[in-house]
This record gives structure tokens, sequence and C-alpha cells, in this order.
């Protein structure tokens, strides 16, 4: 029997390619992204990070196995400390207010607020791509450093870092879990909204690119 996430990942690759390709992760590979772009993406990804340690936590609630609750609460604990790590290091500490929100990032953290009431199979294939998509992208990255002197270096090797690599491949393992027992109409809804997350990651990034604001 075939793992589902390697089904989702073929489903959703796609959208990783696109994001290789999206000036802001070339930008921020080879180190000339601007410090305005790279402070807005990590403010916003500061607002996004509270939401999603909440979602960690909701998914160790509702899970069945005391293993896969351990593991989830620890996704949540260590995803904060990575946070203050980053920001100690590019904003000095500060965190942004709530209505810094931006308009994709209030879609992607209402995108994974909505599989709160979804079967729990759903909302953990929900925030996986989280987890595999900034490994894959991280890992893309390093492996194209060159010893160059990179500004965004720590925030590369975040991602590249094997521990950060065991983390999804363990997140990835209990969705597979939670796949294995579950029926095919709740594995495609898992599939789909590992798509869309996918794709709200890419959106993540061009608003960060074109320093989104509000219209109105």
């Amino acid at each position: 029997m075939s793992r589902w996430s390697d089904s989702a990942w073929e489903a959703a690759r796609p959208v990783y390619e696109k994001i290789l390709e999206h000036p802001f992760v070339r930008a921020l590979a080879d180190g000339t992204l601007s410090a305005e772009r790279f402070r807005f993406y990590l403010r916003q990804d500061a607002l996004y990070l509270d939401g999603y340690a909440r979602r960690l936590a909701h998914i160790a609630a509702r899970l069945g196995r005391k293993e896969h609750t351990e593991a989830f609460l620890r996704f949540a604990a260590d995803g904060i400390a990575v946070e203050r790590a980053l920001h100690e290091q590019f904003l000095g500490g500060e965190h942004p207010a709530p209505e810094e929100i931006s308009p994709a990032c209030l879609l992607y953290t209402s995108v994974l607020e909505s599989q709160t009431t979804a079967p729990v199979e759903v909302e953990a294939a929900a925030v996986l791509p989280c987890f595999v998509v900034y490994q894959r992208v991280g890992e893309a990255i390093h492996a194209r450093q060159q010893g160059a002197e990179n500004p965004y270096r720590q925030w590369i090797e975040t991602y590249a870092d094997p521990a950060f690599a065991a983390s999804t491949a363990e997140a990835t393992a209990i969705c597979d879990a939670l796949a294995d027992a579950a029926g095919d109409a709740t594995r495609r809804r898992m599939t789909d909204i590992f798509v869309r997350c996918t794709r709200m990651e890419w959106l993540f990034w061009e608003s960060a690119w074109q320093l989104e604001t509000w219209k109105i």
C-alpha cells in the first residue's frame, strides 16, 4: 500500500516547484533579498506561528495515541523556540502587534483555523506543509550554498537542520498512520487540504515579496 504522504506530495509538487522559482526564495538563497522584505516576512511569520502553535496543540488534544499527542505537543514547543531564536537574531526580540497581520497571513491562519471542526486527520494534514515545504526549501537552498556569506544563513540552516528533518519525518509518519486508518473520502480531504496549504505557503512568500498591505 502506497503512503498517503507520497501521493499528497506528488499532487503538491507543481506548487513546490513554483515556490523554488519564486523571486523571494531565490533572493533569499543568494543573499540579495532586501532587509525590508525579509523583516516583513519574519514579522508576518511571527503572527502566523502564534496561531500555528495553537493548531498543533489542538491536534495533539484530539489524537488517540499517546505518542502522537506527545509528538505534536513537542512540535508546538519547538516551533516557539525556533521563532524566539530567529526573532532575537533578526528582529531584536520584538514581536509584531496582531493588527499588523497581512491579508495573506490572515487567509492562511483562517484556513488552518477552519479545520478545527474537520476530522483530526484533515486538520493534521493541513499543518503538514509547514513542515515539509520548509524542510525541502531549506535543504534546496542549503545545497546551493558554496561558502559565500549570506545574511540569512541562520534562517537557511534552521530549516536545513537534520533535527528539523527528523521532526518533519515524524509529523509525516503520523499523518500516514492517520490516513491508513481512514476511509478513502477522508484521505481525499487530507490531500486536498495539503495541496491548498502548500499554495498558502507560496502566497505567504508572494505577500512578503510584494510587501502586501490592505488596500482599504
